[in-house]
C-alpha cells in the first residue's frame, strides 16, 4: 500500500514538474516554436527574427483575460505596438475539453466579437509552445528583443486583480518595457511575478 502511494505521488511530481517549467529568464536565447493560427497558418518565432515580440498567454474564460479585454486596456496595447512595428503574438494554451480551448473557428468569433488587435491568435491544444515558455497564468507575458532575447517575462501590470478599476492606478510592466526597449535604452523591469487563472494544460 505504501508503495503505492509512493508511486502515486512521484506519478503526481513529475506531472507538476512537467507543467512547471521554468521560464527562460532575462537576457537568455528566446525558445523557438511552431504554431498554427486561427487562420490555419504556421506561425514560428524564429520567422520574426529582427522584430520585437510580444507573447501573450489568453483564454478568454479567465476573469484576469476579460478583466484587460474588457476594458479595452490588452486592445490599445496591441493596437499601438503592433503599429510601431511590433509583433503580438496571443497564444491559447488550453487543451480541449478545459477552459478557455479554441477552435480555429471559435478562435476567429472571438477575435471579432473582442476587437482583438494582435499579429495573430496561435492555438497551442497540446501546451508544447506553453511548457516551453513555462507559462503558468493567462495572461503571463514574455517580449523579445530583434536578437531574439527574452527582455521581459512575467504579469502584464502591478495589480494582480480581476478589477478593471484597477488598471487606472498600476503599472504596467509591458508598455514600460517596450518603451524603454524601443527607445535603446534597458528594461528597468525585465521580470515580474505572473498572475491570472493557471493554463489548462491538458
Amino acid at each position: 500500500m505504501k508503495t503505492r502511494l509512493l508511486l502515486t505521488a512521484l506519478t503526481c511530481l513529475a506531472s507538476a514538474s512537467l507543467f512547471a517549467a521554468d521560464s527562460p529568464a532575462p537576457g537568455s536565447a528566446a525558445p523557438d516554436f511552431s504554431v498554427t493560427d486561427s487562420k490555419g497558418k504556421t506561425q514560428s518565432l524564429s520567422q520574426y527574427k529582427g522584430k520585437t515580440v510580444v507573447l501573450e498567454w489568453f483564454n478568454p474564460g479567465c476573469p484576469f483575460v476579460k478583466k484587460h479585454y474588457g476594458s479595452d486596456n490588452m486592445q490599445k496595447l496591441q493596437a499601438e505596438y503592433t503599429a510601431k512595428g511590433v509583433v503580438w503574438l496571443t497564444i491559447d494554451s488550453s487543451a480541449p475539453g478545459k477552459e478557455g480551448h479554441l477552435t480555429a473557428e471559435e478562435a476567429e468569433k472571438q477575435i471579432a466579437e473582442w476587437k482583438m488587435k494582435s499579429t495573430a491568435l496561435l492555438l497551442d491544444p497540446d501546451g508544447k509552445a506553453g511548457q516551453t515558455y513555462g507559462a503558468k497564468n493567462t495572461p503571463h507575458m514574455f517580449i523579445i528583443n530583434p536578437e531574439g532575447k527574452v527582455i521581459y517575462a512575467g504579469a502584464i501590470d502591478s495589480k494582480a486583480t480581476p478589477n478593471p478599476a484597477d488598471i487606472a492606478t498600476s503599472t504596467n510592466y509591458v508598455k514600460a518595457a517596450l518603451d524603454e526597449s524601443m527607445g535603446g535604452k534597458p528594461v528597468s523591469t525585465a521580470s515580474t511575478k505572473p498572475y491570472g487563472c493557471s493554463v489548462k494544460y491538458k
